[in-house]
């Protein structure tokens, strides 16, 4: 297993690691609006969450040798269901592979943020 860890996002807020790797895959941890640059949530809006939290999972995806395109499974996690037609206009941006996911609402989130994200793709590492 090897562990992935990058400056260009932020810093695991508890005990684990920005991502890993096994077997020829990357396993990243939910990926949340912090700025890596200040460490922190500066986003107000769904949208400008979600477009967050795409640049830090890009940076943990191509520090691990992969990419958006390389994605089969995400697993989404919104604050409010009500925010899911503006997290998918943003989402669909990054994702157009479509890889295979889930998307639940839950009552929060770390740091009372809008939206997470956690991905599982294949690498070249």
């Amino acid at each position: 297993m090897i562990k992935i860890h990058t400056e260009k996002a932020p810093a695991a807020v508890g005990p684990y690691s920005q991502a890993v790797i096994s077997n020829g895959m990357v396993y990243t941890s939910g990926q949340i609006a912090i700025n890596p640059v200040t460490n922190t949530v500066e986003a107000a809006t769904i949208e400008e969450q979600t477009e967050q939290v795409m640049k830090n999972l890009g940076a943990v995806l191509e520090t691990a040798g992969s990419s958006f395109e390389k994605a089969v499974k995400t697993t989404c996690f919104l604050a409010d269901m009500n925010d899911f037609a503006a997290f998918n206009e943003i989402y669909g941006k990054y994702f157009k592979n479509l890889p295979a996911r889930s998307c639940v609402a839950v009552k929060t989130l770390p740091k009372n943020v809008l939206v997470e994200v956690e991905v599982i793709a294949e690498t070249n590492l």
